[in-house]
C-alpha cells in the first residue's frame, strides 16, 4: 500500500489529557487504574475512567448529541492543536475531501441506560428529552466529529468490537487509494458504561485487581475509556513525520468471543500487515501486543507473535496502565506506538510480575529507551476480527 502521513494526532484516557500527559505518565510507570467506582457500578474490579467529563459542556451548536461518548469525543478533539490542524487541512483539501471514520463499541449507550431510569411510571415512555440518533446510536460518533470539525466528506463508524478504531486506518487508505477523499480524520471513542461493565463480568473476563497481560495469575481485564484522533494525508510527509505503512485484518470465524487457540487470524493480520509496508519480521523494533490479561486472548497471541517474531523483538501490552479501551483501544495503542517511533520509548508492561512461562514472546516489563524505526500495533475483537498496523518514521 501507499505509504500515508500522519502529522497530527491527538489522545485522552486515564492516564491524562494530551500527548505530553501520556508519555509522562509511560515513563514514570503510573497506571490509570482505580477500583471501580462508576455510576451506580457494584463491581470488584478496577477501571480507567477519565476524570472531567460529568462536568463538561457540548459545544451550544452540538447540544442534541450531548452523552459521554461524544462529551469524551470533544475533549480528544480540542488536544495537542488536532482541531486547528484539521482547519489548516480544511483550508487545503476542502470540507467535502476530507473523511471521517470513527470506530466505538458502544457509543453513547449510557445516555439509554440512564433514560430507562427516567420512563414514564404510567406508559413507560423514554423520557421526550432523549435523542437516541444522536447519542445512542453507532453512527452518532461520526456525525458529531464531523460537525464539530466543519467537514463534509464520506463518513461512517466501525463496531467490530475491541479492533473498531484500529480497522479505520485500512477503511481509510482504502477510501483515500479510490479517490474519494484526500484526507482522513480517523479515530475512536469508547466511553464507560454499566452494560459494558456488567457484560464483561456476568462472561468472567474482568479482574478484581488491575489487569496484568501475560502474567502466569492472570485473570482478567480491567475496562477503560478514552478517545484518539489522527488525520491522515496523501500529501509528502514533513520531515520526522509518522507514516502508516501497513494495514492487515482477518477474521478467525472460530468462535464468537474466543480467540483461535492456534492464532491463525492474529497471524494472518500480521502477514498480511507486513506484505502491505513490503516489510519483514526482522524490520519492526516493538510490538504492542492487544494483550488483554485473559488466559486465552494473551496465549493465543504470543503464539502468533512468536511463530512469525521469534523471541527477539520487544513487545508489550499498555493495557495494563490505560485499561482495555475497547472501542477505542486501536487509535489509542496505535497513538503510544507513534510515540514510541518519536520519543524511542519501549513501553514496559506495568503490574506483570510473573511472565507466564508457557509464553515466550519477548516480554518488557521495565521501560526501554532506543531507537525505533517501525512498530507493529495488534488489535483483536471479539468474534476474530484482528487488525494490525505498521508505523514507520520517514524515510
Amino acid at each position: 500500500m501507499q505509504a500515508l502521513a500522519i502529522n497530527h494526532f491527538s489522545i485522552i484516557n486515564s492516564l491524562g489529557a494530551g500527548v505530553a500527559a501520556i508519555e509522562a505518565a509511560l515513563r514514570s510507570g503510573r497506571s490509570g487504574l482505580s477500583a471501580c467506582h462508576f455510576e451506580t457500578a457494584t463491581l470488584d474490579t478496577w477501571i480507567g475512567q477519565v476524570a472531567g467529563l460529568d462536568e463538561l459542556q457540548l459545544r451550544t451548536d452540538l447540544a442534541a448529541y450531548d452523552c459521554r461518548n461524544n462529551r469524551l469525543a470533544q475533549r480528544g478533539l480540542e488536544l495537542d492543536g488536532f482541531t486547528s490542524a484539521i482547519a489548516v487541512a480544511r483550508e487545503q483539501y476542502g470540507a467535502p475531501r476530507i473523511g471521517v471514520f470513527m470506530g466505538t463499541s458502544t457509543s453513547g449507550i449510557l445516555q439509554t441506560e440512564q433514560a430507562y431510569r427516567r420512563r414514564d411510571a404510567h406508559t413507560n415512555a423514554l423520557p421526550a428529552d432523549f435523542c437516541y440518533a444522536e447519542t445512542q446510536n453507532s453512527f452518532s460518533l461520526a456525525d458529531f466529529v464531523q460537525r464539530y470539525l466543519g467537514l463534509r466528506g464520506p463518513a461512517f463508524v466501525v463496531s467490530s468490537a475491541c479492533s473498531s478504531s484500529a480497522k479505520v486506518f485500512g477503511h481509510a487508505a482504502r477510501m483515500m487509494a479510490a479517490g474519494i477523499c484526500d484526507a482522513a480524520v480517523v479515530g475512536g471513542v469508547d466511553s464507560l458504561c454499566l452494560t459494558t461493565l456488567y457484560g464483561f463480568n456476568s462472561l468472567g473476563l474482568t479482574s478484581k485487581t488491575p489487569c496484568r497481560p501475560y502474567d502466569r495469575d492472570r485473570d482478567g481485564i480491567s475496562i477503560g475509556e478514552g478517545a484518539g484522533f489522527a488525520l491522515l494525508e496523501k500529501m509528502p510527509a514533513r520531515a520526522n513525520t509518522i507514516r502508516l505503512l501497513g494495514v492487515g485484518e482477518s477474521c478467525d470465524a472460530y468462535h464468537m468471543s474466543t480467540p483461535h487457540p492456534e492464532g491463525r487470524g492474529a497471524r494472518l493480520a500480521m502477514q498480511q500487515a507486513l506484505a502491505a509496508a513490503g516489510l519483514t519480521p526482522a524490520d519492526i523494533d516493538y510490538i504492542n501486543l492487544h494483550g488483554t490479561a485473559t488466559k486465552a486472548n494473551d496465549a493465543s497471541e504470543d503464539k502468533a507473535v512468536y511463530e512469525l517474531f521469534g523471541a527477539a523483538t520487544p513487545a508489550s501490552s499498555t493495557k495494563g496502565a490505560t485499561g482495555h479501551l475497547l472501542g477505542a483501544a486501536g487509535i489509542s495503542e496505535a497513538i503510544i506506538s507513534m510515540l514510541a517511533i518519536e520519543r524511542g520509548l519501549l513501553p514496559g508492561g506495568l503490574h506483570t510480575q510473573n511472565i507466564d512461562s508457557t509464553l515466550h514472546s519477548n516480554y518488557l516489563l521495565e521501560n526501554k529507551d532506543a531507537p525505533v524505526r517501525r512498530v507493529l500495533s495488534n488489535s483483536f475483537g471479539f468474534g476474530g476480527s484482528n487488525c494490525s498496523l505498521i508505523f514507520g518514521a520517514s524515510e
